[in-house]
């Protein structure tokens, strides 16, 4: 499916305050650890997370439905439980599951907006965090609590908080979109300019 090249400007969410940090988290660490996350389109929240420092890697994916149809025909015609998702490796000594949570409710994409991301509709598109675990479950919910209480936002948080069954990666050709197609209109017009909010907003958490 094509995507549309529109621009609205609920592409960047409302704020009304200034945006706090999550006051739960969990502890430094060393390794890896993963988290799962939908913002609607793939392209947009990898360029976000490729872009963070202490981030490893990240995948574009599927993440809500079931193996047999995971794939991006389907999942963009909207035919699936499937939700487009991110799996985000990172260096928990460097920066924290929090943290991530922190730059994809602010940076990569805007909560508010129910099944649909700027131009993007559907239920593919919604905003989603699948935690892995009762410690990813804990922050995430006290995160999205502590943003609601301190209305940071214009309207309602509608993020999804769901456990996690399985990430399914996408097909090759989506994996590192932005990077690999600087000049498609729609990387112009919707993936750049949160990469380049990140590096505005959070400039000791932007690599380049």
């Amino acid at each position: 499916m094509m995507r549309p090249l529109l621009i609205l400007a609920s592409l960047v969410p409302a704020i009304a305050a200034d945006f706090p940090a999550p006051t739960a988290d969990l502890p430094k660490s060393a390794g890896s650890q993963k988290a799962v996350l939908a913002g609607g389109c793939f392209w947009c929240t990898e360029a976000v997370f490729e872009h963070v420092t202490g981030v490893k890697s990240v995948v574009s994916g599927y993440a809500g439905g079931k193996a047999s149809d995971a794939n991006y025909k389907k999942v963009s015609a909207g035919e699936t439980a499937h939700a487009e998702a991110i799996e985000v490796t990172y260096d928990p000594a460097k920066i924290s599951y929090g943290q991530i949570l922190q730059i994809f409710m602010h940076v990569a994409h805007d909560p508010t907006q129910l099944n649909r991301q700027g131009p993007d509709y559907g239920k593919q598109y919604r905003s989603a965090i699948f935690y892995a675990g009762d410690e990813q479950k804990r922050v995430a919910e006290s995160y999205v609590r502590q943003l609601t209480e301190a209305k940071v936002f214009s309207g309602p948080i509608v993020t999804e908080l769901a456990p996690l069954e399985k990430f399914y990666s996408a097909e090759a050709y989506h994996q590192d979109f932005v990077a690999n197609n600087p000049f498609h209109p729609y990387v112009v017009v919707n993936s750049r300019p949160k990469v380049e909010k990140l590096k505005k907003s959070y400039p000791a958490w932007y690599r380049k």
